[in-house]
């Protein structure tokens, strides 16, 4: 009987695996199949309607039917009073452009965010404002110093810039944030970072245990300093150390132009604080969070969420289609352990 259980179980084991596989192939084809449909995009949401629409379904539920149909009148009005100041070309109302950048080490999203600026300055004007949802704990220099360089763009064209930080600014996301006319960073975001590091593996005493000689062949004294599998010297060490003060210094310079009124010494030390305290020190300019901001400017600013999205590789496409799918078994599988347990 034992073993009857035994290899039914096994039996069930492999068909459940078989399945699950199978699922995954299928969904991987299927999103594949929709991704390659699509080319690259700019897309454009009014987020003022966002906003009205969560409303409107909460007043709805509370306001009686009289009441309803005045409010339904009196945001016609205000909606036909907005559009025609939005034809006059000269004096147009106020329009809020938001972006959201979401940092990786490789500053990958930058790719999407220079579309989304040439978009937004060709018609944007210094009457106009665009605000950046940041949220980004740092990495490569050269990748988020021309991410940095984007933004820039905004401010050479005299566009008020705005950055709201509702979760980390770090490294190379302060390198970032700096740039704005104004930051604002929820209380307990991670703001901060100054600073540069180089963390490099050794591999040379276990190649040497093994009898591996490693042979690197350069051209310029200093073309190849600290490596993973030769033998570092502390003439190395000292070179990419001073590599390092370099890349501090032009960090520390563009803090210093965009923050005039911040003591960069004093900051630049590699820590990181949260919101409350990052204010107190001067490295941002309020409290708050994005909802509160936007929400708060709807009123007399038209709001515009902008997006773009590029063509993806084949290898792109893959993997997000596959770590989408492996979020949708892991999320089955936990339902179905829910189900189990609470039979």
């Amino acid at each position: 009987m034992l073993d009857f259980l035994f290899e039914y179980g096994m039996f069930l084991a492999k068909s459940v695996t078989v399945i699950v596989a199978v699922a995954i192939i299928l969904i991987l084809i299927a999103g594949l199949s929709r991704k390659s449909a699509g080319g690259p995009r700019l897309t454009v949401e009014k987020l003022n309607e966002k906003f009205r629409e969560m409303a409107d379904v909460l007043q709805a539920a509370m306001l009686n039917k009289s009441a309803w149909k005045k409010r339904e009148k009196e945001e016609k009005k205000e909606k036909k009073q907005q559009e025609k100041a939005a034809t006059t070309k000269d004096d147009h109302r106020k329009r809020i452009f938001v972006l959201d950048f979401k940092g990786d080490i490789r500053a990958t999203g930058v790719a999407n965010l220079r579309e989304e600026i040439t978009g937004i300055v060709a018609v944007a004007t210094d009457k106009d404002e665009v605000v950046l949802r940041l949220e980004n704990p740092g990495g490569a220099v050269h990748e988020h110093g021309l991410a940095a360089s984007q933004l820039l763009r905004i401010k050479e064209r005299g566009i008020p810039l705005t950055v709201i930080v509702d979760k980390i600014a770090a490294s190379g996301g302060y390198l970032m944030a700096c740039i704005a006319d104004r930051i604002i960073a929820a209380p307990f975001a991670v703001i901060g970072s100054i600073g540069v590091i180089a963390q490099i593996p050794n591999f040379h005493r276990v190649l040497e245990s093994k009898g591996v000689d490693f042979e690197q062949v350069t051209a310029g004294k200093y073309k190849r300093t600290v490596t993973m599998f030769g033998r570092n010297t502390d003439e190395d060490r000292a070179k990419l150390k001073e590599e390092l003060e370099d890349v501090h210094a032009l960090f520390k310079l563009l803090v210093a132009r965009h923050r005039p009124d911040l003591d960069v010494e004093a900051i630049a030390t590699g820590e990181h604080w949260y919101g409350t305290r990052a204010l107190e020190l001067g490295l941002i300019d309020e409290l708050g969070t994005s909802d509160d901001v936007l929400m708060s400017a709807a009123p007399d600013a038209d709001i515009f969420e902008i997006s773009y999205r590029g063509k993806q590789t084949l290898q792109e496409r893959l993997m997000s289609t596959f770590e989408a799918s492996a979020d949708r078994v892991a999320l089955w599988v936990a339902e179905q352990q829910n189900r189990s347990r609470y039979r």
